[in-house]
């Protein structure tokens, strides 16, 4: 399987109605944001804090596509 093919694969699983369903619930939300916190949060210590701001853009836009808020 090539590249296309999963990307082709990955494209049609989010636009399945379930999936999106899934992506916008609270259990979601939950998940993400741990998870986010957990990543920008070493992403802030593995750089001194140096790009705290970038990261925390990055999570803040991350956060948006997945759950509720």
């Amino acid at each position: 399987m090539g590249l296309e093919d999963i990307t082709k694969k990955a494209q049609e699983f989010l636009g399945d109605n379930k999936v999106q369903e899934a992506l916008k619930s609270e259990q979601a939300e939950d998940i993400s944001d741990k998870l986010l916190d957990g990543v920008a949060g070493a992403v802030n210590t593995v750089t001194g804090d140096k790009f705290e701001e970038q990261v925390e853009g990055a999570r803040a836009a991350a956060d948006k596509a997945v759950g509720t808020e």
